[in-house]
């Protein structure tokens, strides 16, 4: 009997044993991860650009500011009304892009120019982040066959109000979070 009672209590030692590996195994492990996932987080300088203000008081009718937020350009542009009736004639089932991709109104909003540059009533202002929806380029002001924004890498052209019009980008150029909190200044973010 106390041969049997041996080898119960082994078993258990040996149990616990293997449990406790195993725990120490998946600290060791988690611990090995951690600095992979974290340096997965934006960095402190990045975090602590969330919001930024610009002074948008110097851009003149038919010029572009850009302005670096959370790590890419953003393009400020105060379009002349030119750009704004070539943009508002183009019906939006001719678009490749129909979606207005602007984060201030609701994902299924249609790409109409009154859409995506809705910062303010007239639509002089159009805010997007500048970069290629193909494959993350920057694209070339005043250029292009639409008179817009032209990708040189591989050709993709948006008209006056950012959207697509011809080449390999699958959409329009994304509008970030912004308001104006005063006269001449936007906030982005």
């Amino acid at each position: 009997m106390a041969h049997a009672a041996d080898e119960h209590e082994g078993g258990t030692r040996r149990e616990f044993l293997y449990v406790a590996t195993a725990a120490a195994g998946a600290v060791a492990g988690a611990a090995a991860v951690w600095p992979l996932i974290n340096q997965m987080n934006p960095s402190a300088d990045v975090q602590a650009l969330s919001s930024i203000r610009v002074d948008v008081s110097s851009v003149e009718e038919g010029t572009q500011l850009t302005v670096s937020f959370l790590g890419k350009p953003v393009f400020i542009r105060r379009r002349t009304a030119e750009n704004i009736s070539e943009a508002d004639a183009v019906p939006v089932d001719q678009l490749p892009d129909p979606l207005a991709r602007n984060a201030n109104l609701p994902p299924d909003d249609p790409a109409t120019d009154a859409n995506r540059s809705s910062l303010d009533p007239t639509g002089v202002w159009l805010v997007m982040t500048g970069v290629c929806t193909h494959l993350g380029c920057v694209p070339l002001a005043d250029a292009g066959d639409y008179g817009g924004w032209f990708c040189p890498c591989h050709g993709s052209h948006y008209d006056t109000a950012g959207r697509i019009r011809k080449g390999p980008a699958p959409e329009n150029l994304a509008i970030p979070v912004a308001s104006f909190v005063s006269d001449g200044v936007l906030q982005l973010g």
